[in-house]
């Protein structure tokens, strides 16, 4: 995000990755526009406001909060485009969500806007503002060379007591009829309703962050009561192996043997602890809406593409459901950390569970010797009484798949599948020359 766009942002204007919704390309009906059905023109209204504020509350997320917000607001008063920004401390906006406006059209805008011009005036305005050409108003500005052309205006602010959290902004097109004292009335009771819920949806996200620092000071006094007391001991029965071992091999065999034993109760302890901190979010969403929401995350956090698609359900059991988690996000970790990939996808299926990059790839059997990612994803497939199955070469892309219950591993429906060529492809497709890592720490770097 720059400082320098100086052009009036409208609600039509941009929205980051991270706050976007999807276009609507047609302006919705407003709720008193039709007298069919069952209900009065006034029971019609009071019913869309209802479930207007029943959809805003029950969502504890602030950015679907903010979505449904936005939505709900557009759709009340069948505005042709609607915005909802939440101002940031450095004359920005941390979050600025459109509805009404096609992602290709918004990334033609530019970036996010800035706290001037006419939002700036909603931001400080106690009262709405409601203009029926809002480009006569001496606080336009004006707009970049994308930016729909729109005339009517309806601004209220989002308000908490004295502070503002945020604004909603809708806005016609040119030709389209002004808003009018309705309008604002119902948006006025949107705006309170809202500022409720995006206080709530912060203090529940907040109460989350202590509940992982709590969590995490817990795990903290469990490595240390259990894991790291058997560590220690097996160090000691290692040092007193080496130093038998000249003398009385015999005696140093026994000693080695019970490394051994301390080492593999220190594996079950430690995965004890693991297996205990099972992610909140599968038992909130389950395991594929969890996988789903990661990658939404990984796809607004990176400039990679990442694809997720769900082709029939998962039946695993709850110990399953954190290996599976735990396995996909080592095998995405690496996809990103070390693919340098420009499309990454995740496909769930009943029998198999696939990640693949058209990045870089590696060479499987040097890096299975160096580094401990891919035999931790391989212990976890067969934790779960399935395999691990791996196509990569350098230049050529990764493959990674999770075969549960052993089911028969067809590596060429892959090639094809994930992005619409096989991985040997994918390097000629990208038009310039990968003469594989640069070194061998990148090349086998996957951990």
């Amino acid at each position: 995000m720059t400082a320098s766009h100086a052009a009036e942002p409208a609600p039509g204007g941009p929205a980051s990755r991270e706050s976007s919704t999807g276009p609507s390309p047609t302006a919705p009906t407003p709720p008193g526009s039709a007298s069919t059905g069952p209900f009065s023109e006034p029971a019609k209204l009071l019913h869309e406001v209802s479930a207007a504020v029943g959809a805003i509350t029950r969502h504890l997320s602030v950015h679907q909060v903010l979505e449904v917000i936005v939505s709900s607001a557009r759709r009340l008063v069948g505005a042709d485009y609607a915005a909802i920004g939440i101002p940031d401390d450095e004359g920005g906006f941390a979050e600025f969500i459109t509805d009404g406006i096609g992602e290709e059209q918004r990334l033609k805008i530019g970036p996010l806007p800035r706290q001037h011009g006419m939002l700036a005036a909603i931001l400080t305005e106690t009262e709405p503002i409601r203009l029926d050409d809002l480009r006569r108003d001496p606080r336009f500005r004006w707009w970049p060379k994308a930016h729909p052309a729109m005339t009517a205006l309806l601004g209220v602010p989002i308000r908490d007591g004295d502070q503002t959290l945020g604004i909603v902004v809708l806005t016609n097109d040119l030709g389209r009829p002004g808003f009018t004292g309705a309008d604002t009335e119902l948006i006025e009771l949107l705006a309170s309703h809202a500022a409720i819920a995006i206080t709530n949806a912060r203090l529940y996200e907040r109460s989350r962050e202590l509940t992982v620092v709590e969590e995490r000071n817990r795990l903290a006094r469990e490595l240390h009561d259990a894991v790291m007391q058997r560590l220690f001991s097996l160090r000691l029965s290692a040092r007193a192996a080496a130093k038998l071992l000249p003398d009385d091999p015999a005696a140093a065999r026994g000693r080695l043997d019970e490394v051994e034993q301390l080492a593999a109760e220190a594996i079950a302890e430690l995965r004890g602890v693991i297996v205990e901190l099972r992610p909140a979010d599968l038992d909130v969403h389950g395991l594929v809406e969890t996988l789903r929401r990661h990658v939404t995350l990984l796809d607004r956090l990176h400039d990679t593409n990442v694809h997720f698609e769900l082709r029939s359900p998962v039946d695993l059991s709850r110990d399953g459901e954190v290996e599976v988690l735990r396995l996909v996000q080592e095998a995405l970790g690496n996809a990103f950390r070390h693919a340098k990939a420009r499309n990454v996808s995740l496909t769930i299926e009943s029998e198999r569970i696939t990640v693949a990059d058209d990045g870089r790839g590696f060479d499987a059997d040097e890096a299975a010797t160096r580094g401990l990612g891919l035999l931790s994803m391989r212990e976890r497939a067969n934790a779960l009484g399935g395999d691990l199955a791996l196509t990569t070469a350098p230049g050529e892309g990764t493959v990674v798949t999770l075969l549960l219950d052993c089911a028969e591993y067809d590596s060429a429906q892959y090639d094809s599948a994930q992005y619409g060529s096989a991985p040997d492809d994918a390097a000629e497709d990208d038009g310039t020359e990968d003469d594989g890592p640069d070194t061998d720490t990148e090349r086998d770097g996957r951990d």
